[in-house]
């Protein structure tokens, strides 16, 4: 089949490179313009691009789809199919019939599970044991197309956000690859999704990422997980901003110090901080304007004094 393929992080590429690896002949490229990025807001091309390019792909990064000219574009194409995998933008109800088999989009949940942007986020703060992938046809609602294919995986206990898209990237590419193998042989029946088990996953922003320390331990373990990656747990000490890598919540025995919510315990090798139940131990931490240390490092130069707290 001719393939168009639309996508734009790192997240996507696993699936671009298994098309260009297939059977299937990827026609061109749909990715978002490049943006400014970093301290130096230096102007960086989308991982999609950097591999498109380097493939000697056709590559369209136009502002909008509703752009002028940008319909003439993609029909000079003719594909037969489009892939979406985390491209970034919507696709116009006037696009959605450029190709006979429509646009496949891949979504990492279980749809109906977690429609939206930020889908292995969200399963990972609501402390999901399993999650999965689909392709489903795309159409004017969200996420509310007929399904294709699934795969399903494990949340792992430690599992950060990061951790299980990576695994899903790589699983859910051959998935996408295996979707188009069975339109092509026309042997897939679209199943429309269930009008039971819908929720919503829409995108975390930095906002969202700030740890509440007045809630359980799990609570804030699965918060700073989800996080982590992007868009990155933190908190406040001293009226600055710290970020945090996962932290572990500490079993509940006598050795265990009564910490109130935020109140800091430094020892010579961990740092304890309370919660509404039982403490955590940080991880990693980022000062304002500094890098990544071990949270004992970081104590060891601010002193915490008795009694001080983080998120104050």
């Amino acid at each position: 089949m001719r393939v168009l393929f639309a996508g734009t992080p790192q997240v996507a590429v696993p699936s671009l490179e298994a098309l260009l690896a297939s059977g299937h002949e990827v026609v061109g490229v749909l990715t978002r313009p490049d943006a400014r990025s970093g301290r130096g807001r230096h102007t960086r091309s989308s991982p999609v691009r950097a591999v498109a390019e380097a493939a000697g792909l056709p590559v369209l990064a136009p502002e909008r789809l509703r752009d002028e000219g940008v319909r003439s574009q993609l029909e000079a194409l003719r594909p037969d199919g489009c892939a979406v995998v985390a491209y970034g933008a919507l696709v116009p109800p006037d696009l959605l019939a450029l190709a006979p088999h429509g646009w496949v989009n891949l979504h990492f949940s279980l749809l109906p599970a977690w429609r939206g942007a930020a889908p292995v986020q969200h399963a990972v703060l609501a402390g999901d044991d399993v999650t999965g992938a689909v392709t489903f046809v795309l159409e004017e609602g969200l996420d509310t197309g007929p399904v294709l294919g699934r795969l399903t995986e494990s949340v792992r206990p430690r599992d950060t956000s990061g951790d299980l898209l990576g695994r899903l990237a790589v699983s859910g590419a051959e998935l996408l690859v295996a979707t188009f193998d069975a339109l092509e042989a026309g042997t897939l029946v679209p199943a429309p999704q269930p009008a039971d088990g819908v929720s919503h996953a829409p995108r975390l922003e930095v906002a969202d990422a700030r740890v509440d320390w007045a809630r359980p331990a799990f609570a804030v373990d699965r918060l700073v997980r989800a996080m982590t990656p992007a868009p990155g747990a933190w908190t406040t000490w001293r009226g600055e901003r710290l970020k945090l890598d996962p932290v572990r919540p500490v079993e509940d025995g006598g050795t265990v110090p009564r910490l109130g919510p935020g109140q800091l315990h430094a020892g010579r090798k961990e740092v304890l901080v309370g919660t509404a139940t039982t403490p955590v131990r940080l991880g990693t931490v980022r000062p304002h304007g500094r890098k990544d240390m071990p949270a004992a490092d970081w104590a060891r130069g601010v002193r915490p004094e008795e009694g001080e707290r983080l998120g104050g």
